[in-house]
């Protein structure tokens, strides 16, 4: 596929404005770009059908331990007009953040601007055109009520600053996000993600649809509140690890004592040795450089075989409370995760499950006790009673209350020995980047309050 965005306009354009700077002045440019498809379909029909070419900029200016930002458009570059283009609206802005920052205190925390180094990888993928695209979704699929959108493309991220730094990272991948109804408004939810198409993976993703859905069809069982054997999926576990984010892995909610994940940090709680999570760049779903250009580790673990290892923490919260920064983000949540898989075979699942649930998707979830690495959350999709090794049939929604340190921890049977992955879904205002891999489990005595 056609890339739009060079490294060599972004670099020259660098070094232009590098130019310009006064002195006691630094500069630090991040690019962010995408070339994505959007494909929206119902009653397995194309309902719109476009692709998406943009980028923009943020500039950091530092001076006399003051620092202002600015997000600014950003053209393709692909000739000289544009390249002027470009120039000239970035020196604008430049000029409009030095008379910003000129006015605002000074910050006691201020991170100076450092040479983090270079860094330049492309990750291909394979994707069909648009229009083999619409074939491959929805041509075998014609009298069913398919769902969804699919987006997929290049992503970019590019980072330079006036000390030297120089970095450059874009990938390719796609994420299918289905769901198939009934007549009577039953759905089944479903995810097909990666960077490299495969026509038989989706078929076989839209087959387990079909089979649950037709289980969806038969009256629901109301699962009265309890204790029960539940296996999550691989999309539910993605939505547990998403709250990770959310005050637990954070090196300056720990100093604040807000993180999920004091409790294991001070050793007054245990998790399972089976659980290990990383921050994986390897997978290539995004940069292991942030918006400062830090560097982190391809695979920086932060929790191995239950034991914690490290918080993400920037160099903000590093300098603020005399810590070791690893390259985490502004938020210090994860970018791309991944949960090590387990030995629990798929078709050993149901059989494992013996008697209790069965749950392909979650939502609304939130922390109940965040201190206390409580969790809250519902049922959602395709989520079914299981008895004797054999799904009976679905079930009414429930509500869980449990805690990460029974359903990692002590309660933790096993971890499935697939994976899926799962690119960042979000659009707004432009496709995300990043995304998780990660296995199903199955637990003991899990907490269903409602």
């Amino acid at each position: 596929m056609e890339n739009y965005f060079k490294k060599e306009t972004f670099y020259n354009i660098g070094q232009d404005l590098f130019k310009g700077l006064e002195k006691g002045e630094d500069l630090t440019i991040a690019l962010s770009g995408e070339e994505t498809t959007y494909i929206r379909f119902n009653g397995a029909k194309v309902r719109q059908a476009l692709n998406v070419v943009q980028g923009d900029l943020i500039m950091t200016l530092n001076s006399k331990n003051r620092t202002s930002s600015l997000r600014v458009g950003f053209a393709d570059g692909k000739d000289q007009n544009s390249f002027e283009s470009n120039l000239k609206s970035l020196k604008e802005a430049l000029k409009e953040l030095r008379a910003e920052t000129s006015t605002l205190p000074e910050d006691p925390y201020l991170v100076p601007t450092e040479n983090h180094g270079q860094y330049e990888r492309e990750h291909e993928g394979s994707l069909p055109s648009a229009s083999q695209l619409m074939e491959d979704i929805l041509g075998p699929n014609q009298g069913i009520d398919l769902v969804g959108v699919y987006s997929g493309g290049r992503l970019l991220r590019a980072n330079l600053n006036s000390k030297g730094q120089k970095q450059w990272f874009s990938t390719i991948n796609f994420l299918v996000d289905f769901s198939l109804y009934d007549s009577a408004q039953n759905a089944v939810k479903e995810q097909y993600g990666g960077s490299h198409w495969d026509q038989k993976s989706f078929l076989q993703q839209i087959k387990l649809a079909k089979k649950q859905l037709e289980l969806m069809a038969k009256p629901k069982v109301k699962v009265p509140r309890g204790h029960y054997k539940t296996y999550f999926g691989p999309a539910a576990v993605h939505e547990i690890l998403g709250m990770m984010s959310w005050g637990a892995v954070s090196g300056s909610s720990w100093k604040k004592g807000e993180s999920a994940l004091g409790l294991l940090a001070n050793e007054e709680k245990k998790l399972s040795p089976q659980f290990s999570l990383q921050e994986n760049f390897e997978l290539g779903l995004c940069p292991p450089f942030n918006e400062r250009g830090e560097i982190s580790k391809e695979k920086l673990s932060i929790i191995t075989n239950g034991r914690l290892e490290t918080f993400l923490i920037n160099s903000k919260t590093a300098q603020e409370y005399n810590l070791e920064a690893n390259g985490a983000g502004q938020y210090e949540g994860l970018r791309s995760p991944s949960i090590l898989p387990g030995n629990l075979k798929e078709e050993d699942i149901l059989k494992n499950i013996g008697t209790g649930l069965y749950l392909s998707n979650l939502h609304y979830l939130n922390w109940s006790d965040q201190r206390g690495g409580r969790m809250t959350g519902m049922t959602r999709f395709a989520c079914f009673w299981v008895e004797n090794g054999e799904m009976v049939a679905p079930i009414e929604d429930l509500r869980f209350d449990e805690s990460l340190y029974r359903f990692f921890g002590e309660n933790l049977i096993d971890l499935t020995q697939f994976t899926e992955t799962f690119p960042e879904p979000g659009s707004y205002h432009r496709k995300g980047i990043g995304g998780s891999k990660v296995p199903g489990m199955i637990v003991k005595d899990f907490a269903f309050t409602l």
